[in-house]
C-alpha cells in the first residue's frame, strides 16, 4: 500500500469560535494520538487531506504525518462531517507501528452477475458492506472483492467463506452472512398466486368428480327402482 506525506502543524488554540475560523481558511482541526504518547491538537490543509484519502485505500490510506518536522506513521481514525454540509469538521489521527497489526473496516465490494438469480427474478442482497480486520499496515487490503455470478437462489457467502489475504484476520463469526440470494417479492407473490390457483383447480376438480360420482350413482339407483318396478 503506498504512503501519503502530510503536514500537521501543532499549537492550535483549540474551541469551538476557533476552530470555524479555521475552517473558513480551508483548515481542518484534529488530534494525533496513539502509541502511548498523549493527544496533540493540530491543524492539517483540507485539500491535502482530502488529496490523501481519495486514494484507493481510501480512509485506510497510510499517512506519513509530518509533525514538527519529525515523521511518523499513521491513518486517519475518526473523521466528524457536518451532517448537512458534509464537510470535514475534525478528523483524528491515530499513530500506528509498522511491524504491529492494528484493526480497520475494509470495504466488501461485489463483482460479477448471476444469471440464475437474474432469470428467477431474483434478488442480491448485501447485508454486510465492510469487514472489520485486523492486520499490519502493508498487509491492510484497499478492498474485498466477491465474485457472485455463480449464486443460485437460497445461497449465501458467510464471513467464513472468505479466502482472505495471507497477514490479514478477523475476528468476526463465521457464519455471519454477507450476501444473500433471495426470490423478490414480485415473484414470491406470483408464486403464491400460482400455487393458490393450483389448489382451486384441484378442489374443483374433486368437486366435479364428486358430483359425477353422485350423478351416476342417482342414475344407477334410479335405473334399479325402475327394474324392480317392471
Amino acid at each position: 500500500m503506498a504512503e501519503i506525506t502530510l503536514t500537521a502543524t501543532t499549537g492550535r488554540p483549540t474551541g469551538s469560535r476557533v476552530s470555524n475560523r479555521l475552517r473558513a481558511t480551508g483548515k481542518v482541526p484534529g488530534v494525533v494520538y496513539g502509541l502511548g504518547a498523549d493527544p496533540v491538537p493540530v491543524t492539517v490543509d483540507w485539500r491535502e487531506l482530502r488529496a490523501a484519502l481519495t486514494t484507493d485505500a481510501g480512509l485506510n490510506a497510510l499517512i506519513d504525518l509530518t509533525i514538527d518536522g519529525d515523521t511518523k506513521l499513521s491513518i486517519v481514525k475518526d473523521m466528524q462531517r457536518d451532517p448537512i454540509k458534509h464537510t470535514v469538521e475534525h478528523v483524528d489521527f491515530l499513530l500506528i507501528r509498522r511491524d504491529q497489526a492494528i484493526s480497520v473496516d475494509v470495504p466488501i465490494v461485489l463483482t460479477g452477475e448471476s444469471e440464475a438469480v437474474e432469470r428467477a427474478d431474483g434478488l442480491i442482497d448485501h447485508l454486510l458492506v465492510s469487514l472489520t480486520i485486523s492486520a499490519k499496515p502493508a498487509d491492510i487490503p484497499n478492498e474485498i472483492v466477491i465474485d457472485i455470478s455463480g449464486m443460485k437462489i437460497g445461497d449465501t457467502i458467510r464471513v467464513g467463506d472468505l479466502d482472505l489475504p495471507d497477514g490479514v484476520t478477523t475476528d468476526l463469526d463465521d457464519d455471519d452472512p454477507i450476501v444473500s440470494a433471495s426470490t423478490s417479492s414480485t415473484a414470491q407473490e406470483s408464486a403464491e398466486i400460482e400455487e393458490a390457483d393450483a389448489e382451486i383447480a384441484a378442489e374443483q376438480s374433486a368437486e366435479s368428480e364428486a358430483e359425477a360420482e353422485s350423478e351416476a350413482a342417482e342414475e344407477a339407483s334410479e335405473g334399479g327402482a325402475e327394474g324392480d318396478e317392471g
